[in-house]
């Protein structure tokens, strides 16, 4: 049942926030769902809804947010992606129909997901500090 409610709420949302406590299952419901939309591509599945699903997971409170986001070397002034604005800046590049999840799995906090309004609103666009 959590698995149809996720593939229905990605069907009118282009990102989405699971939340529950540890153990509820949160990982094995959108895993379950994109090997269910894969495998329904690679059986060529008349309904183009379902694609190819492409997976990064990373664990926000592993690294810091220089590390996540990107930082700006204070020396130089120069900016450096970090992990999340590498992965979404390749998958943005990418032209096939592939989809791609960025998944940040662990506990939700106000020091990473501040950074993360910006693409679950409208704008769709991640917003940070080099502009």
């Amino acid at each position: 049942m959590k698995v149809i409610q996720l593939y229905e709420t990605f069907n009118v949302r282009f990102g989405v926030m699971i939340v529950g406590p540890t153990g509820a299952g949160k990982t094995t419901c959108y895993e379950t769902l994109a090997d269910t939309m894969t495998t329904m591509r690679e059986r060529n599945h008349p309904n183009e809804v379902y694609q190819n699903v492409n997976v990064q997971v990373l664990n926000p409170k592993s690294i810091s947010m220089g590390e996540m986001y990107g930082i700006v070397d204070q020396v130089s002034q120069d900016w450096f992606d970090g992990l999340a604005s590498k992965i979404m800046r390749s998958a943005a590049q990418e032209t096939d129909e592939d989809s791609w999840w960025v998944v940040f799995d662990g506990p939700v906090d106000a020091l990473w997901i501040e950074n993360m309004n910006t693409v679950l609103d409208d704008n769709m666009t991640l917003c940070l500090s080099n502009g």
